[in-house]
């Protein structure tokens, strides 16, 4: 990998405000660890707040980049690339995936394929607690949990 990279995941519902560590965690993770691209989706009150957080990190931190993640082909619904973003992120052989099935592979492929995690999870069952326990078994990235 020629350099940090950093995903989002959280729940889909947020019970407390969480801006105000999300920015700490954000400017660390540019300033200590050198990441310098980051990728967020976009279902989910987590989601919402992790982009509204690193499109004012972008402010003071021209350098970085911020993408879209989207499980779905993009011709089979094209999506307008948002301000404030530097592009969208398709990973690799989506195709094939069933749609089904789609929101988990990518989340997936981004855990193997970031060198960080910003997430916020905790409780389960849940997708996102699913996806913290799997980074943190794959070891592939660090992971940083703002739900504690």
């Amino acid at each position: 990998m020629e350099h940090n990279r950093c995903f989002f995941i959280g729940h889909h519902d947020l019970y407390r405000n969480i801006l105000p560590q999300l920015r700490t965690a954000i400017i660390k993770h540019i300033v200590e660890y050198q990441v310098v691209e980051f990728i967020v989706g976009h279902y989910g009150q987590f989601d919402a707040v992790a982009t509204q957080a690193m499109q004012e990190a972008k402010k003071s931190y021209p350098n970085i980049r911020l993408f879209l993640l989207t499980p779905y082909y993009p011709t089979e619904n094209f999506i307008e690339i948002p301000d404030g973003f530097d592009g969208i992120f398709y990973p690799p052989d989506m195709e094939f995936i069933p749609r089904r099935f789609a929101i988990v592979h990518a989340n997936r492929y981004m855990i193997e394929h970031c060198t960080h995690l910003i997430a916020y999870a905790g409780y389960t069952p849940s997708n996102a607690q699913n996806f913290v326990s799997y980074a943190l078994k794959q070891r592939k990235c660090s992971v940083c949990n703002l739900f504690c």
